[in-house]
């Protein structure tokens, strides 16, 4: 089950901030490279996506990245090409790009707005746009999966009006699609993370943490879930590998949520 071996990932967002912990990107990568894929990841930071390069090769893995601006088209297509030239296809591509800025309609200035749409929900129609051209010609077509959030469902303790605004879209504009592409052996899905530790939220702390104490900040995330922990970088990257995978060839247009219960419950912003 979950063999990779010789399929191609594209993956938009591979990036590994540091050095110690798993982001989300960069484990999505080393889960399908374990299983025998071939990656070829986009990031903006070529340094965070050579460490993830590091990692996958270590392990004997093939991994090969590119500076990418996913709000851009020239480069997105650049991405897109180099793939191509190097494999001669795509079977998986995974948008794993995003950030949330802080802010209410009111509070929120237009450019953090624009900026905001740009980078979390224009880049998934780019690389789409650029993609599926190619998958909907391949004899086995291709599976995308993007990866969203809860705070497109509810919201989590947090104005991020932008983001959750994104990430809702991010979801409707995947099932649609699917539905487009449904009879061209082309399968898009959405995995939706709940609170998620990550590098990534060690700078969220930073923002967000009230009177700037941020080991409360990570135990008040934990409390926040049921199962009374976060989930992690893996959690997120093995919904992403089942969606993708010949195993789920019959789910398309559909949210795989991963949060250990939040939208399951009552009570718990």
């Amino acid at each position: 089950m979950l063999n990779f071996t010789g399929k191609v990932a594209l993956i938009a967002g591979i990036g590994q901030t540091a050095d110690e912990g798993w982001g989300i990107g960069a484990a999505i990568a080393a889960k399908f490279a374990e299983q025998g894929a071939l990656i070829f990841g986009g990031n903006r930071s070529l340094e965070s996506a050579e460490r993830t390069k590091s990692h996958i090769e270590a392990a004997g893995g093939t991994c090969h990245v590119q500076e990418t601006d996913v709000t851009d088209s020239a480069s997105v297509k650049a991405l897109v090409d180099a793939c191509m030239q190097r494999h001669g296809r795509i079977d998986i591509l995974i948008n794993n790009v995003g950030k949330s800025e802080p802010g209410c309609p009111v509070s929120m200035n237009e450019e953090i707005w624009d900026s905001q749409m740009d980078l979390n929900l224009k880049s998934i129609y780019l690389t789409c746009h650029h993609v599926l051209p190619i998958m909907e010609k391949q004899a086995t077509g291709g599976s995308i999966v993007n990866v969203s959030s809860i705070a497109g469902l509810r919201y989590i303790g947090k104005p991020q009006v932008a983001y959750s605004a994104t990430k809702a879209a991010m979801m409707q504009f995947t099932k649609v699609t699917a539905v487009m592409y449904a009879t061209k052996s082309v399968r898009l899905n959405t995995v939706v993370p709940g609170l998620i530790y990550t590098p990534y939220t060690r700078d969220l702390a930073k923002r967000y943490a009230p009177g700037g104490d941020e080991e409360e900040y990570m135990r008040m995330r934990d409390a926040q879930v049921p199962m009374g922990r976060m989930g992690n970088a893996w959690d997120v990257a093995n919904a992403v590998m089942f969606l993708a995978s010949d195993e789920a060839r019959y789910i398309t247009g559909q949210e795989l949520v991963v949060d250990g219960g939040i939208t399951s419950s009552t009570g718990r912003a």
